[in-house]
C-alpha cells in the first residue's frame, strides 16, 4: 500500500501532498503513524470557503476517515481532534454533534462504534474569537461568547504512548521557595493531605489540560503555562499542573506565515489552530523520530510544528492555495523554503511508505 503520488512540497522532516485526503489515507500503511493530530472543518451554521458539512450529516460524513484513522495508527498511537461546537439553527441552544462523534468513535467495534477510547478531553479557549452567534450573544444579550473548542484525545488502547516529563512546565517562585525552604505536612480544609513529597524538586510542574501558547514573531516563548490557583493556607499555584484548557489566539497578523502570504498576494488559511495546541499534543504523545499526520491540514500548523521538534510528518490538503501558502511556514534565510522530492526520496520516510522502492 503506496502512497502513489508526488508530494506538493518536502522539507527535511516531512511531505505534504495535495490531494483528497481520503483517498490518501488509503494508501498509508497499517499502523504506521505515531499520532493524528487534526482540526477537521466543523459542522457551523455558516458555511465556510474551506467546505463543512451540517451537524445531522457530520457523523456519516467523518466515519470513513475514522475508520481509516483507526486502521494507521499504531497500537499505542494517538488521535487529537480540535473540533468547535455548533448552535441549532434559530435558537439559542447548542448541538450536540461533537458529543454524539466522540461517543460513536468510542463505542466498541461490536456494538458499531469504532472502538476508540477517550484518553483525556483538552479545551482550546481562543480570546480572540468574535462574539458569536451574534443573535443571542450582543444582540438579545441571552448568551454569552462561544470561545471554547473541544480537543478530544483518543487512542486504540487505554494506554497510550504518552510522558507528561515532556511538557513540564518551570517551576513557579513559589514552589522554588518551598523547594528552599521546606514545607510542614497537613491537612488542609479541603481534606487534602499535603505531604512532604511535594518537596521533592521533579525538574518540573506537571502541566494540567489548561494550556496558554503565545507565538511572537515565529518563537514560541511559552507552551503550556499553566493557570494558577490560590488556596487558604498555601500558594497552591507551587503545584499547580498543566489543564485541559489551552488559551490561546489564533489570529496574529504579523507572523511571518501571514506576511508572506500578503507579499505573494495568497489568501491565509481563515481558520488556522494555535501553534501551542500540536506543540503540547506532539511533545506529549511522540518521541523524536516518531511520525504525525495531519489529514485535514490547512496552513500546516502541525506539520510545522512536528518539523521544529524533528517529528516526520505528512499533510494532506485538498486547497492548492492553502498548501501554497503553508509552504512559507518552512522558509529558512538564505535556502529555498522546501527541498527537492529527489532528496527526499533518499530518506526514511520514503521508504515507510513506499516498502520495497528504492
Amino acid at each position: 500500500m503506496n502512497i502513489n503520488f508526488e508530494p506538493y512540497y518536502t522539507t527535511d522532516f516531512g511531505a505534504a501532498y495535495l490531494r483528497d485526503s481520503l483517498e490518501l489515507l488509503t494508501k498509508v500503511p497499517d499502523e504506521s503513524v505515531d499520532l493524528i493530530c487534526t482540526s477537521p472543518p466543523f459542522a457551523l451554521l455558516r458555511k465556510k470557503e474551506y467546505g463543512n458539512v451540517d451537524a445531522d450529516e457530520y457523523l456519516e460524513w467523518f466515519t470513513p476517515f475514522a475508520k481509516q484513522f483507526y486502521r494507521i495508527l499504531k497500537p499505542q498511537g494517538s488521535l487529537v481532534i480540535d473540533i468547535g461546537g455548533s448552535w441549532i439553527k434559530g435558537y439559542p441552544v447548542r448541538s450536540l454533534y461533537h458529543f454524539e462523534l466522540v461517543v460513536n468513535l468510542c463505542k466498541p467495534q461490536h456494538k458499531g462504534g469504532l472502538g476508540f477510547y477517550l484518553a483525556q478531553e483538552l479545551y482550546w479557549y481562543n480570546p480572540a474569537k468574535l462574539p458569536t452567534p451574534a443573535e443571542w450573544v450582543t444582540v438579545r444579550r441571552e448568551r454569552v461568547k462561544d470561545a471554547v473548542n473541544t480537543v478530544w484525545w483518543l487512542s486504540k488502547d487505554p494506554h497510550p504512548k504518552a510522558n507528561n516529563r515532556r511538557v513540564l512546565k518551570p517551576y513557579s517562585e513559589a514552589m522554588n521557595q518551598l523547594l528552599k525552604n521546606g514545607y510542614s505536612a497537613k491537612l488542609r480544609p479541603s481534606g487534602h493531605n499535603i505531604s512532604t513529597k511535594f518537596q521533592k524538586d521533579s525538574g518540573g510542574a506537571i502541566p494540567p489540560n489548561l494550556i496558554e501558547g503565545r507565538l511572537e514573531e515565529d518563537r514560541i516563548t511559552e507552551m503550556g503555562a499553566p493557570v494558577l490557583f490560590f488556596s487558604d493556607d498555601v500558594e497552591m499555584s507551587s503545584f499547580v499542573q498543566p489543564v485541559n484548557v489551552i488559551s490561546a489566539s489564533n489570529t496574529s497578523s504579523n507572523d511571518s506565515y501571514q506576511k508572506r502570504c500578503k507579499q505573494m498576494g495568497i489568501k491565509p488559511h481563515p481558520a488556522r489552530f494555535p501553534a501551542a495546541l500540536p506543540e503540547f499534543i506532539i511533545n506529549l504523545c511522540t518521541e523524536p523520530g516518531d511520525l504525525v499526520l495531519d489529514p485535514f491540514a490547512g496552513s500546516n500548523t502541525t506539520g510545522w510544528m512536528a518539523e521544529k521538534l524533528e517529528r516526520k510528518w505528512l499533510a494532506f490538503e485538498i486547497n492548492k492555495d492553502y498548501l501554497e501558502g503553508s509552504k512559507f511556514r518552512f522558509e529558512k534565510p538564505g535556502s529555498a523554503a522546501v527541498e527537492s522530492v529527489r532528496e527526499f526520496q533518499q530518506g526514511n520516510l520514503f521508504d515507510l511508505l513506499h516498502p520495497g522502492e528504492n
